[in-house]
Parts: C-alpha cells; structure tokens; sequence
C-alpha cells in the first residue's frame, strides 16, 4: 500500500524532485488550511509537510498513521512538539535550507538602513540630491553589531557581518562560545548591560517563552538615539507596542522588520505609518534557491523517515527517535 503525505505549501519543485520515481508514495497538496479542513483528512496521511498552517494537539490526535510531520524551513512555534512527542512522532525541519538566505536578509536590512535606501530611493526620484548631506549614510565598517543567537543562521550572519569589518558580539547561552570565538566574534554573557554601546541589534534567536517579548520597551530604551534593530526570527521577540514607541519618539534611529505577530501583517499596523522602518512580508527565509531547497529537505525527511534513516540532525524532538 502507498503511503501517502499532505503538503501544505504551494511551491513544490524542490519536493517533485525528491519524490519523482517513488511509487510507493502518494503526494496530495492542499490549499484549503483551517484547522477545521485539515482535521477532516489529516488522518488520512502518514506524513505532513507543513508550510504556515499551524500544527495543533486537536490535528495530531485526528491522525493515527502519522509518522512525521516535516517542516518547510527551521522555525516550529507554530507546531505543538509536546503533543508530536506524546504520540511518538518526530517533527523534522529543514536543518539549513534557508540559513544562508535569512542571514543574508539580515545583512540586506543593515545595509539598507545604513545606506538610508528609502529616503535616498524616494528624494532621488524628486530630483532631492541635497538628501545625501542632510541624512547622511554611514558605513557598517566600524560598527558594533549584537547578534541575538548563534544557531544556523546566527553563525552565517556573524561571518557576514565580521566581512563587513564590522566589530561583531554574540549572545547565545546555549552555544560553546569558543565556537563564537573561532568565528571572529566576541561573546557576550549580559546582552541588556551593553545595549548602550551597540549600533545594529540583530534578533536570529528562536522564538520560545523565554524569547517571547525579550526585546521591549526597557531594552529599546537602553538603546542609542542613533541604534538601530533588525528582526529577521519570528515576530513578537520584539515587542511591536514598544518598538512602535521607540521609532516614533526617535529614541532609535530606525528597524527592519521581516516577521510580524499578526500574518499577513494588516495594512494599517502601526509600524507601517513611519518613515524610520524599512519592512518585508515575512520573506527573509524565501528566495527561489531557499524554497527549492527547503521543499526538497522535506521531502527528503519524510523519505528517509519511511526509509528508517532519518537523519537526527534534522529533528527537533529526538527522544521519539
């Protein structure tokens, strides 16, 4: 009997190519995602690859031949990994796919920020030449970037970013900082004692109770007029109430900000009536090589988790394994 797995993602060609010349696997992709709709087929599948739609406790206890549920890209706040643990299936994700993307993205922000892309765009265009004198750029060189995690993509940024000539500190509790080291950063214990002395803040952490809300209106506070932050994680580790207040009063110089609490982010957000921001729908992790490659390592796992060789690397809840 085939086994068979729902897709919950639109662009499949990385997956076509994993799962073209296996007969022995049937692939379904499904557009219609609410939870209601899922619930009703979901038992159905002995696999799931999941792009946004969420992953909750009610949908795993609707699907009894589940064997893996399989992430498109690294970040899993939307999947209930107890409920996954609890009923003996591994989440996978897709180790680092997007890595270089994301880290890339990041790096486009400072750049963008520092070279005051949109005010120079917009006055340009005005014939405004004067705009360069009277907001004028700077160079990363020189600068103090903290990078909040060193995972997959915080390792890749800070390599950016020490090419940048840029005097680069890491925070991540949870990494051997010698590793931080060898990277040409400088590892911090007590990131809210320095944020005085920073220049670019870079979110790369994950998002988690105890990364939820971390950066607030006490951290923005601690923050130079002329600072600026970058959020290329998840939304809600900066607190969009406060960072709304800080850019308005122009406690900081500006932000670029890639994820959002509510997706899509509504039009009349807040953040989207200042000049000082510069935004993206979400897609810091999405170019055509990422999505290829993020769509081809998930299948990849649910072959190999059908194969009996998932690599563990790529789980996030090993102790199912």
């Amino acid at each position: 009997m085939k086994k068979r797995v729902m897709i919950h993602f639109r662009q499949t060609d990385g997956m076509t190519s994993v799962f073209d010349g296996r007969d022995d696997i049937e692939v379904e992709y499904f557009d219609q995602l609410s939870e209601d709709n899922i619930q009703q087929h979901i038992g159905n599948y002995d696999a799931v690859i999941l792009g946004a739609a969420p992953l909750t406790a009610r949908l795993i206890e609707a699907a009894p031949k589940l064997k893996i549920a399989a992430r498109i890209g690294v970040g899993y706040d939307t999947v209930d990994v107890p409920a996954l643990t609890k009923a003996g299936i591994p989440l996978a994700i897709a180790g680092i796919a997007n890595s270089v993307t994301v880290a890339e993205h990041s790096l486009f922000f400072m750049l963008a920020l520092a070279k005051q892309a949109l005010a120079y765009h917009q006055e340009t265009r005005k014939g405004n030449w004067g705009i360069r004198f009277e907001q004028p750029a700077f160079d990363l060189a020189g600068r103090t970037v903290l990078i909040l995690g060193f995972g997959k993509i915080g390792r890749r940024l800070v390599n950016r970013c020490v090419a940048m000539e840029m005097n680069v500190l890491v925070t991540d509790p949870y990494v051997i900082q010698d590793g931080i080291i060898t990277a040409g950063a400088t590892p911090v214990s007590d990131w809210r004692a320095i944020l005085g002395d920073i220049d670019i803040l870079s979110v790369n952490c994950m998002k988690n109770e105890e990364t939820n809300g971390m950066v607030g209106a006490a951290e923005l506070a601690a923050m130079k007029e002329t600072a600026y932050v970058v959020n290329t994680a998840r939304g809600g580790i900066v607190d969009e109430g406060a960072l709304y207040d800080a850019l308005k009063s122009k406690s900081i110089a500006g932000a670029g900000i890639d994820p959002f609490v509510v997706e899509p982010a509504s039009p009349d957000n807040p953040l989207f009536e200042l000049d000082n921001i510069i935004v993206s729908p979400h897609s810091a992790g999405v170019t055509k090589e990422a999505v290829f490659r993020m769509g081809q390592t998930a299948a990849q796992n649910v072959v190999d988790c059908f194969d009996g060789k998932l690599d563990p690397a790529n789980v996030i809840n090993k102790e199912v394994l």
